[in-house]
């Protein structure tokens, strides 16, 4: 189950500099995950501050 980042994301960029596949990129208006890419390991929501990463 691929992570995915809430509307509590306040666009820190934390979880994109801490993923080790690179899967999490800036979009509109808060930073998202490619599901497709993710491996579940749960590095970004280990750093967020916020906790806006979590499994769907």
């Amino acid at each position: 189950m691929a992570y995915k980042i809430s509307d509590s994301c306040v666009s820190c960029g934390a979880c994109a500099s801490e993923c080790p596949v690179s899967c999490i990129s800036q979009g509109d208006t808060q930073f998202v995950i490619d599901a497709s890419a993710c491996i579940e390991c749960g590095s970004c929501a280990s750093v967020c501050p916020v906790g806006a990463p979590a499994q769907e």
